[in-house]
């Protein structure tokens, strides 16, 4: 499945006329790994999470240098328990391993979610499936193909660092 999910990705993106770069890398499990691998600030990739949101499935994305606000995603959407799927769940829903779903909830059936700080960059960059493919494309050509749902929800780390010390 997860070459298939590459192929429908790279077929929606040439259909809709997108340019991107397509490459493969060794494995990476996390944003900081694929930063390196790709040799681009992490702030570039776009971290895509499977989460439950009232038992229902749906995709976070935020970039890689930045952390679900669980908080403030709740109160802006309209939820009442939010919670990230375990690595089964996830497999299950999207037949990809955790560190390799893409940004693309519509080519799953989930919907997506995106934070505004996604579109601060002029390129995004993610796994296409697998922890090995990586696609590089604009931010704005995402938002075009994919048109997530987007609000303000991401907290970078040094204010997810603040938000622990408080408690």
């Amino acid at each position: 499945m997860t070459e298939m999910l590459a192929e429908k990705i790279i077929k929606t993106l040439d259909e809709e006329g997108i340019e991107y770069k397509y490459y493969k890398h060794e494995p990476v499990k996390t944003s900081e790994e694929a930063a390196k691998v790709r040799k681009e600030p992490s702030k570039i990739g776009a971290k895509a999470i499977l989460f439950f949101a009232d038992k229902t499935p749906l995709l976070i994305i935020v970039p890689g240098d930045r952390r679900v606000g669980t908080k403030t995603f709740k109160s802006n959407h309209n939820i009442k328990d939010l919670r990230m799927a375990s690595p089964e769940e996830v497999l299950s829903i999207t037949s990809v391993e955790i560190g390799g779903v893409p940004p693309f909830g519509s080519l799953m059936g989930i919907k997506t979610y995106c934070d505004e700080s996604v579109f601060e960059n002029e390129f995004i960059a993610f796994n296409a499936g697998a922890r090995d493919i990586t696609i590089k494309m604009k931010s704005e050509d995402y938002k075009k193909v994919e048109n997530p749902i987007i609000s303000s929800f991401s907290l970078t780390k040094s204010e997810d660092t603040l938000r622990v010390i408080k408690v």
